[in-house]
């Protein structure tokens, strides 16, 4: 028997594309939330046409569109067709949640606003996302990840400070963003149950990784001091010696904020003991780095990591994508799962990260096929057989083939 779920009475019409949108959803999705992908004809979602290395899940499917999208519904619909305003509506008049990360204005113009949805349903909770918010001199810009991260300073605050700005190497901001919006939907939901009414959730990128960057900005806002990237491998532009990463025989460690002495007393060099003050172990950093550094090459990784956990050094070792699936806690705590796609037959994927003890989240449906489930979503909210088959000829609703 499949156990209850936290939002398993919560209809979410899912207008969303790529990564922002699509991750929100499917974490409501994994909480039980009946989420109706809605995907143009033929084409479907951007992402199912852009892959990583030219590989493809199966030799047929993107695993960028398969890591956001399970335990959804698709319903191929062409939004510019007359017949998507009697659906979408029909489909309103119940659901709680829209979500949608389109460019600010494009849904306004189909019809497809916050205030065309409240007037069908006033209890609608409408939730938007955009790169840099609804106006301002950045309205036409595009909202993409990495220039999200060159906007807010991220960018600049990592790396060697001999080299260029670095870029985090995942989809930081956009996956930042999709929390927000997560955020902001649950609060409305929960204040629907209060006060009976739906709102207008806009969330940003750009205010986004601002945020998510407070104890940086508020130091560099209030002391009028921008970080400066070390030459070394510290691993903060605002944290001194020993905070780094180090490298070893055969790998790296990272050792985060742990007393100088003890790490220099398990590295077997007293004479590094003349740099343990507070300046001294900011301004000459790099230069304790490297020292620091020419001794743990000296050690094998597990030879290290043994011994500065034995004195509570903070450390960890730094592993690949590959290895870190492969790490024995990830395994321990069930961080990776699988599901069988029609196409891309098993695929492995990250499992929901949050566990509850009475309403579990599951992956129960596999990132759906373009349009697969056109006719079972149009089947459920009235439209007859006879009706469908005509959008379907026409074109303007099509299924997966």
């Amino acid at each position: 028997m499949t156990a209850a779920k936290a939002l398993q009475d919560v209809t979410v019409l899912d207008l969303s594309h790529l990564l922002q949108g699509p991750f929100a959803t499917q974490l409501l999705a994994d909480m039980g939330a009946n989420v109706i992908k809605v995907e143009r004809p033929g084409q479907g979602d951007l992402f199912r046409t852009l892959t990583f290395n030219n590989r493809w899940v199966g030799g047929t499917e993107s695993p960028n569109f398969l890591a956001w999208n399970r335990n959804k519904r698709s319903l191929a619909l062409d939004l510019k067709a007359p017949e998507a305003k009697e659906i979408l509506y029909k489909i309103a008049e119940t659901a709680d949640v829209v979500v949608q990360n389109f460019r600010p204005g494009v849904l306004e113009r189909l019809g497809f606003g916050y205030a065309d949805f409240a007037k069908v349903n006033p209890r609608i909770i409408y939730c938007s996302g955009s790169g840099y918010g609804d106006s301002g001199p950045y309205l036409a810009r595009p909202g993409q990840d990495m220039l999200i991260q060159g906007l807010t300073g991220i960018a600049a605050a990592t790396g060697r400070g001999d080299g260029p700005p670095v870029p985090v190497g995942s989809g930081f901001s956009d996956q930042v963003g999709a929390m927000n919006m997560v955020y902001g939907i649950l609060s409305a939901l929960y204040w629907r149950e209060r006060s009976g009414e739906g709102q207008e959730i806009k969330v940003d990128l750009l205010s986004a990784m601002l945020a998510h960057q407070g104890q940086e900005m508020l130091m560099a806002m209030n002391f009028q001091q921008d970080f400066v990237r070390p030459k070394s491998g510290i691993g903060h532009p605002g944290m001194d010696a020993p905070f780094g990463v180090y490298p070893t025989l055969d790998g790296w460690v990272t050792v985060a904020m742990s007393p100088f002495k003890r790490f220099v007393g398990v590295l077997g060099d007293d004479s590094l003991l003349v740099y343990d003050n507070p300046k001294d172990l900011f301004d000459k950093r790099d230069e304790i780095w490297g020292k620091l550094a020419a001794l743990t090459k000296g050690w094998t990784t597990a030879e290290l990591m043994q011994a500065l956990l034995a004195v509570d050094i903070w450390c960890g070792e730094v592993k690949t994508h590959l290895q870190a699936e492969q790490d024995p806690q990830v395994k321990h705590i069930g961080a990776i799962a699988s599901y069988e796609h029609p196409t891309a037959g098993t695929v492995k994927v990250v499992a929901p990260a949050v566990k509850m003890s009475k309403t579990p989240a599951e992956i129960e449906r596999p990132a759906p096929r373009i349009g697969e489930h056109s006719r079972e979503i149009l089947g459920e909210f009235g439209f007859d057989t006879a009706t469908v088959d005509g959008w379907v000829a026409k074109g303007s609703v099509a299924e997966a083939k």
